[in-house]
């Protein structure tokens, strides 16, 4: 049973407007690490070395592979609903003239997320990873750096991705929605 103060108190969610709104009157900080996570500021892990060598390897591998066939988007905002703006390390998004410039990617642009965890396993994988298969992100790959392990999710639903693969041997990946790339992913745990 809830306390009558529990049933008054409640967190106020902030909008993608309000949210960019105090990016420009100075009340978050130019350079500041955070995302919007359904309605809530969320301050991200600092970026340690092997996180940023894994975030650059991968980002050579995929530009090489997708060529001009897709759009490397490295640790930008997406904007999932009018409460999430994520940025994942790196996200493949269907080519547009402009890149983008008229208005950050939609779930509709995007092919693939890829999220490297270092220190943010638990955020990424219990909170990130729902919401992206929430708005129906066709797949994830996430490259955990403690247990040198992939998971790759697939087939999103509301109620999570329905297939989930997890392996520690790297090869050849398929890129989504690209006809016949692959990307060959097997240095990227050895680090």
């Amino acid at each position: 049973m809830s306390s009558p103060a529990q049933d008054v108190i409640r967190r106020h969610r902030y909008t993608m407007e309000e949210y960019h709104r105090m990016a420009a009157a100075g009340i978050l900080r130019q350079g500041q690490r955070v995302e919007l996570i359904k309605g809530e500021i969320i301050d991200m892990t600092p970026i340690g070395s092997r996180h940023a060598a894994t975030v650059a390897h991968l980002t050579r591998l995929l530009t090489s592979a997708v060529g001009e066939h897709a759009i490397v988007w490295v640790q930008n905002p997406i904007v999932l609903d009018d409460h999430s703006e994520p940025e994942p390390d790196l996200a493949l998004l269907r080519p547009q003239a402009d890149y983008y410039a008229s208005g950050h990617p939609q779930p509709a642009d995007v092919l693939l997320i890829i999220e490297v965890a270092d220190s943010s396993l638990h955020f990424d994988r219990d909170v990130k990873i729902p919401l992206y298969a929430c708005q129906g992100i066709a797949e994830v790959w996430l490259f955990d750096l403690e247990a040198k392990r992939l998971t790759v999710y697939r087939n999103p639903s509301e109620d999570g991705y329905q297939k989930t693969e997890n392996t520690e041997k790297l090869g050849h990946l398929i890129v989504p929605g690209l006809r016949g790339v692959e990307v060959d992913v097997s240095a990227i745990l050895k680090f």
